[in-house]
């Protein structure tokens, strides 16, 4: 008997500097405050894909839950950089609103987003991605990429190069 005390002191010392579920909520209030989300339904995100200016957009769609959507966003966080006097890239997540507080602005947080990031809540889907473009089928990741003289929509994933190519085609 006196052996099973050891791992049990054992284990109680070494637990002690784990978060209370009061602090772990804490550090995530925290985060939501920090981080200001705009949500849009379909009426209000058409303003994001069109334009008069001069300068050239790149709309993302995306979500957290999304692999390949994940593995492709520093590519658009470099083209932002990049060519930020010339092209304006807005992230349009596609989470669901319940997660917005518990992944989606914790990831904007932790990776330190710079683009625009915008939530798209609007249940009709089948209504608003044929006027994103008729040829989506849904799928994401989805880009669309436009100025006032040209626009063109993609449902593949990028890397950096392939995605600035179809971006310096609009810069001409």
């Amino acid at each position: 008997m006196k052996n099973l005390w050891i791992p049990v002191l054992i284990l109680f010392f070494s637990c002690k500097d784990v978060p209370k579920k009061e602090q772990i909520a804490e550090m995530s209030q925290s985060i939501e405050t920090e981080v200001s989300l705009e949500v849009y339904d379909f009426e209000g995100l058409q303003k994001f894909l069109k334009t008069t200016d001069d300068k050239t957009y790149v709309v993302n769609f995306w979500a957290t839950w999304c692999a390949p959507c994940i593995k492709e966003l520093p590519y658009f966080e470099k083209l932002n950089k990049d060519y930020s006097d010339d092209v304006e890239v807005i992230l349009v997540s596609l989470d669901f609103p319940s997660k917005y507080d518990t992944k989606l602005k914790p990831y904007i947080k932790t990776k330190n987003l710079q683009s625009k990031v915008i939530a798209l809540n609007d249940v009709d889907s089948n209504t608003w991605i044929p006027k994103v473009d008729e040829s989506w089928t849904g799928a994401i990741p989805a880009t669309v990429i436009f100025n006032k003289n040209k626009r063109k929509f993609y449902e593949k994933s990028f890397n950096y190069d392939e995605l600035e190519t179809e971006v310096k085609q609009f810069l001409k």
